[in-house]
């Protein structure tokens, strides 16, 4: 096994990045190798180090988004902060920022000002809306990129109202669809010697995840009603009622269907004319689901779950996020991995989902402290003396 720091190594990541959506997409980066040097504000930084509950005096929103990374204090609004900034920016491939748009640009850090310095420089921009369009100046979080999606309408059953996703898509689709962004605009970046802007919307993320359900509607006219965890097209899949809970089952293909038929001991539903074809089932979905739950009712759900295993029945239990977290299979995929804090100890995370054949990823470094690398940052990339960093801290530039 090759043990290195990843595909990404010797990539400069100048990250301006809080909250959510963006350092989710830097910590992506970081986990696949490249250098991150995160620029934080002087007295509280990312917005996320004071979000509650804490281990020591690490948030635990702020350690799930900010490993593999260095950070620096800086006030960009004076002058010699905006000067650290930008010099940074000249010996980085990528910039990458999700404030609103325009303050960069005000801040004398946009795209047009830094590829001046840096003609090859990838410059990502995530924001709620995009750069362009009549939403653009607006502020947006998760919620509220999911609101507009679409999502929230069917994320329901049919007779309950809207609810927002338990994982904040809106947020982490923009950061997965702006490391998307960069490292297709490296590679032209590697080969072309050319720069690019990336321009990313949370908004527009989330509506190119609708996937089959933007094209329910462009093929019907209609837009897809709620089902709750049942299919709008597919009938059985979803959470079937037992004797003590429920169990989750999809029959997608014509052969999980006869194997789940088989597996509930009635053979006699395949030649059934109601349910023998697929739009036969679909057009008598309410009976046939009617039946499956009076059926699934005389048993446990462990019983279920050993005879959707027996007949290869695409299935599996409702899962806390405990539960998810502690199954072998997790661990046997190395989704649980330990970074060694040097006050606080070992915290257990969940680790980067790409893996590389061959390729046994280094131990993470941990999230860290508001300001720590500053002095390394400053003296080792851009040569400032100590005496200069000290006048910095006393004008106030850095912390």
């Amino acid at each position: 096994m090759i043990t290195d720091k990843g595909p990404l190594d010797g990539v400069r990541v100048l990250d301006f990045t809080r909250v959510l959506s963006g350092p989710y997409a830097t910590m992506i980066l970081g986990d696949l190798g490249a250098e991150v040097i995160k620029i934080e504000s002087l007295e509280k930084g990312d917005e996320t180090r004071n979000f509650p509950p804490y281990v020591g005096d690490l948030s635990h929103y702020f350690i799930a988004l900010n490993r593999n990374k260095s950070s620096i204090t800086l006030d960009l609004k004076t002058p010699e902060g905006a000067k650290i900034a930008k010099d940074l920016a000249a010996t980085s491939d990528v910039v990458i920022e999700n404030f609103r748009p325009g303050v960069m640009d005000k801040l004398g850090l946009g795209y047009e000002e830094l590829k001046k310095d840096n003609p090859a420089l990838v410059y990502c921009a995530i924001s709620g809306f995009g750069a362009e369009g009549p939403l653009k100046d607006k502020p947006s979080f998760d919620i509220v990129a999911q609101a507009l999606s679409g999502i929230m309408s069917v994320n329901r059953e049919p007779d309950q109202s809207p609810t927002k996703l338990g994982v904040p898509l809106g947020d982490m689709s923009g950061g997965i669809f702006g490391v998307f962004g960069i490292l297709a605009a490296l590679h032209e970046a590697t080969t072309k010697k050319v720069g690019r802007k990336v321009d990313i919307s949370m908004l527009d993320s989330l509506l190119g995840m609708l996937g089959y359900l933007s094209q329910l509607y462009f093929v019907t006219g209609k837009t897809p009603e709620p089902y709750g965890t049942r299919h709008p097209n597919i009938v059985p899949y979803g959470a079937i009622e037992t004797a003590d809970g429920h169990i989750i089952v999809a029959c997608l293909t014509e052969g999980f269907w006869r194997n789940f038929a088989n597996a509930m001991g009635r053979a006699d539903l395949l030649e059934d004319p109601r349910y023998a074809a697929y739009e036969d089932r679909l057009a008598n979905r309410e009976g046939l689901e009617a039946l499956i739950t009076e059926i699934f009712k005389t048993d446990t759900t462990a019983a279920w779950t050993q005879k959707m295993e027996e007949f290869d029945v695409p299935h599996a239990p409702i899962l806390s996020i405990a539960e998810a977290l502690d199954h072998p299979n997790t661990a046997a995929r190395g989704m649980i991995q330990t970074v060694t804090h040097p006050e606080i100890g070992p915290l257990k995370m969940v680790s980067n989902p790409v893996k590389f054949v061959g390729h046994t990823p280094p131990e993470p470094t941990p999230p860290p402290k508001l300001g720590e690398n500053t002095n390394t940052v400053l003296s080792d990339l851009l040569g400032y003396t100590t005496d200069e960093i000290n006048s910095l801290k006393t004008k106030g530039v850095i912390s």
